[in-house]
């Protein structure tokens, strides 16, 4: 059983406590993980602190090597790395090893993007009175950045903290999910290997509840910027101050039906899209409103296609959904199904139980204030609701407290275009289902979705301080 250690300035440090940490799907114990006090924590700041002073001299260009340097190292290990992320996260390992290729264009991205960052000059001479006088400005690196990461994709959101931090010279004190550490501390040594100097990343271990004040609070730390639920996020916003913040947090995203869409190609993209990684995805595909005049046609092609996804060991290459994070998860949307169907909800499909799965469940004759409809699942679950206009599907999409990603489907472009303009979330999606990400878009919500955007360029947008400089030519 691995034993694992705490990643402060550079070197492997012990804990004075540890947790048990056990695999969603077999139950079993993987590792003994260290759990980092608060003063381990604010040893780690300082120390990133006191590496910022020298890393943040470093040119874009030796930046930028660093950060292909971890590219190469992640391609030779991608096998490696995809097995890390399916024993702890329970991610079948097709979609892990996805979710690696993923992480390396992110910090591909984040190494370009080091060499990019501009600013612009500023026409002085426009304002009336001024002249002799050259104004331009400049992005800065702000200093050290606290991170704070879920469990779901444990490789490539964490790489959209670091990557953009390290490409303009920030450095990161990183908290990984309980459940998902060993992902984050592989990532010590490939960059450690790659070059990047000690104290740059400090890896922190352990309980957020425990943790988060100090990451959050702390007087050195510069930025925040956190991936979770949309709770978490609001008291992180209550503390943060006025240090910068990202905060990209849920949503129940939904998907419009109109009655142009060729269902035979577009149904198994949903199915996809709301089963991956057992629904445990912020954008997830969780409502899906369809016109009344294909309604039947398209849930009965819905529930055929999940029919076929076979659910079991996460390290079997076949298969499709595994393991919800944790029993109480599972025993939490068990509780969500029962109460929807004592309100009238049909279960279509799915609906099977163990301790620690799900099986993919497709939901119909909900209504908008159950919770398997109005609040974020994470789970392997999906509703299917008729609608008669495309002003009536709109509203449905908008009667939700959270706007991460939504998505439409037609062939009509007018109808497109009003769904774009319409839509209350950070990213509309036409012709694709809202799960739809690449790692250079600008990606984050409104509402209690959060606020921010990630993206490599634009996360560094949010990573750095915007600089004027003014020179008068003549004395």
């Amino acid at each position: 059983m691995e034993k694992t250690k705490l990643w402060i300035n550079g070197v492997w440090t012990d804990a004075n406590d540890v947790y048990a940490l056990t695999a969603p799907y077999s139950g079993e114990t993987i590792a003994e993980v260290a759990k980092a006090s608060v003063e381990d924590v604010e040893r780690a700041i300082e120390g990133a602190h006191k590496a910022f002073q020298s890393f943040k001299k470093t040119t874009a260009y030796e930046r930028a090597e660093i950060l292909y340097k971890v590219v190469d190292i992640m391609r030779g290990r991608k096998e490696e790395l995809a097995k890390i992320l399916a024993s702890e996260a329970g991610k079948p390992l097709t979609t892990a090893l996805i979710e690696i290729d993923r992480t390396i264009s992110t910090y591909q991205f984040s190494a370009e993007a080091a060499k990019q960052s501009m600013g612009e000059t500023v026409p002085l001479d426009a304002a009336p009175g001024t002249k002799d006088r050259i104004g331009y400005t400049k992005r800065v690196p702000i200093g050290v950045v606290s991170a704070i990461t879920p469990f779901n994709f444990p490789f490539n959101l964490v790489s959209h903290k670091l990557g953009p931090a390290f490409a303009v010279g920030n450095t990161v004190v990183l908290k990984p999910a309980t459940q998902t550490p060993l992902s984050a501390l592989v990532m010590a040594e490939i960059f450690k290997e790659a070059g990047l100097p000690d104290g740059a990343l400090q890896i922190v271990t352990g309980s957020g509840g425990e943790l988060s004040d100090t990451l959050v609070t702390h007087p050195l730390v510069k930025k925040v910027t956190f991936t979770g639920s949309s709770a978490v996020g609001l008291k992180i916003k209550e503390k943060v101050g006025l240090r910068k913040v990202t905060l990209e947090l849920g949503s129940n995203s939904a998907l419009i039906v109109e009655p142009s869409t060729p269902i035979e190609k577009v149904v198994s993209r949903c199915v996809g899209g709301a089963f991956g990684f057992s629904g445990q995805v912020c954008i997830s595909l969780q409502r899906v409103y369809v016109h009344e005049s294909i309604y039947e046609q398209f849930t009965t092609a819905f529930v055929e296609e999940t029919k076929k996804l076979k659910l079991g060991d996460p390290l079997d290459p076949s298969t499709d959904v595994s393991a919800m994070i944790n029993p109480n998860e599972v025993e939490r949307i068990k509780q969500w199904i029962e109460e929807a169907k004592a309100a009238g909800a049909v279960v279509a499909t799915g609906g099977e139980f163990t301790q620690r799965t799900l099986t993919p469940t497709v939901m119909t004759n909900v209504q908008p204030d159950m919770k398997i409809v109005c609040q974020e699942t994470f789970a392997p679950i999906v509703s299917i609701v008729p609608y008669q206009t495309l002003d009536e599907a709109i509203a449905l999409v908008n009667e939700s407290d959270f706007g991460l990603n939504a998505g439409i489907y037609t062939n009509v472009l007018t109808d497109a275009m009003k769904a774009a303009d319409e839509i209350e979330a950070g990213t509309v999606v036409i012709n694709d289902i809202p799960t739809f990400r690449v790692d250079n878009m600008p990606y984050g919500g409104v509402k209690s979705s959060g606020y921010g955007r990630e993206g490599v360029k634009f996360a560094i947008d949010e990573m750095t301080e915007l600089k004027f400089i003014t020179i008068k030519t003549t004395i």
